[in-house]
């Protein structure tokens, strides 16, 4: 198939365009295992024949954290497209990293002129199952490389494995060019003609990308763009935080969602597929925050008892008696008490205002945390002020 380019991001707000040069089809082959046995291989065909799409890049990256970002995001996008989980433990996705080496100037002038003859002969690392082998291998390879360089040496070109316990790189096989693989047309198959009108239809019906869902994230619920990235990393997430946020305060939603759930989750050793809590009950969460029916600290102690004993947020709320105080006498009267049994703390917040945070947090422990905190603020302000 044709050409094709992924922006890659990389941090700090660098990102990176990777050229795909072509994506096409294989059946998968037998699999040699030599690891069961210290006297004979063996030959696994359990995923003989099954189809498999290789999607081939150009050598556009520049270090392993840019490659483990590529593969990253080909992964997400896949997810995204429902063409594949991504699992790369359990061999739905792999990757062969081709590692070269150049001296310093010689990545510009392939750049300028896209001759391979600037770079440095490369070297393929099979089947690489996950991120930070990849960038173990390719930081190992690339030394190897430059030491036989460096050594007056000729680097051949050649398929290796990477040794995980020893953490080097070892020969598989020599390989010149792609005619090493023994290509040539099957003359039983002939051209596949494809319609255009296909395409575009196809096209048509592909589901939002992860790239376009961040911006209308961003776009729409006025959110950063780290937390953004953080939602739309996987598409059940951001399923997930665009029903919580459907209706409700897009940033008050991120913030729940990325801080007190998928923390929740990372400390449970869950992901959001074995989310006890559904989007409803969060929603439901936020939406007393924003009503002002709940503080903050009460929508924390009630987030515990939803993940924990599930249930309506509002009736919890009603049956616990968790609602807050917006009664300013109430809060008045608290306030006055601990005013009068404080007169040095009193006389010191007079002096230093910063003190005052002390009588908030005094009512708001003499109310059970259900004081509005708007309202003790405004009140310990203006007591303090006279």
């Amino acid at each position: 198939m044709g050409e094709g380019e992924v922006l890659v991001e990389l941090g700090n707000g660098l990102a990176r365009n990777i050229r795909i040069e072509r994506i096409h089809m294989e059946q998968d082959a037998g699999k040699s295992i030599h690891d069961m046995d210290p006297n004979m291989s063996f030959v696994d065909l359990n995923r003989t024949g099954v189809c498999l799409m290789e999607i081939v890049s150009r050598p556009d990256m520049r270090s392993p954290e840019e490659a483990a970002a590529f593969v990253a995001k080909l992964r997400q996008i896949m997810r995204y497209l429902g063409t594949c989980d991504g699992n790369m433990q359990n061999g739905n996705m792999r990757a062969d990293v081709n590692v070269s080496i150049c001296r310093p100037g010689q990545y510009e002038k392939y750049q300028e002129s896209q001759d391979f003859a600037h770079l440095g002969t490369r070297c393929e690392i099979k089947n690489m199952n996950s991120m930070r082998f990849i960038m173990q291998a390719i930081e190992v390879e690339a030394r190897r490389q430059i030491a036989i360089v460096e050594a007056g040496g000729t680097v051949a070109q050649e398929t290796r494995l990477y040794d995980v316990e020893k953490g080097e790189t070892r020969s598989m096989r020599s390989k010149e060019e792609a005619h090493d693989y023994r290509y040539f047309p099957d003359p039983d198959l002939l051209p596949l003609e494809i319609e255009q009108a296909w395409v575009d239809e196809i096209a048509a019906t592909l589901p939002e990308l992860p790239d376009a869902k961040k911006s209308r994230f961003i776009a729409d619920f006025g959110l950063s763009d780290y937390d953004a990235s953080v939602l739309t990393a996987d598409v059940e997430s951001a399923a997930y935080f665009e029903a919580v946020a459907k209706g409700r305060n897009g940033k008050l939603a991120a913030n729940w969602v990325i801080n007190e759930l998928f923390g929740r989750l990372k400390a449970d050793d869950k992901d959001i597929a074995d989310c006890p809590v559904t989007p409803a009950q969060l929603g439901g969460i936020i939406a007393l925050i924003s009503a002002e029916t709940i503080s903050g600290k009460i929508a924390k102690d009630l987030f515990e008892i939803v993940y924990s004993e599930g249930g309506d947020p509002a009736e919890i709320v009603e049956a616990r008696g968790m609602k807050q105080v917006t009664d300013t006498g109430a809060i008045e009267a608290a306030l006055d008490k601990i005013i009068a049994d404080n007169p040095a703390q009193v006389e010191k917040a007079k002096v230093n205002p910063k003190l005052a945070g002390w009588f908030v947090g005094q009512v708001m422990k003499a109310t059970g945390g259900k004081a509005n905190p708007k309202a003790v603020n405004q009140l310990v302000a203006q007591k303090l002020g006279e």
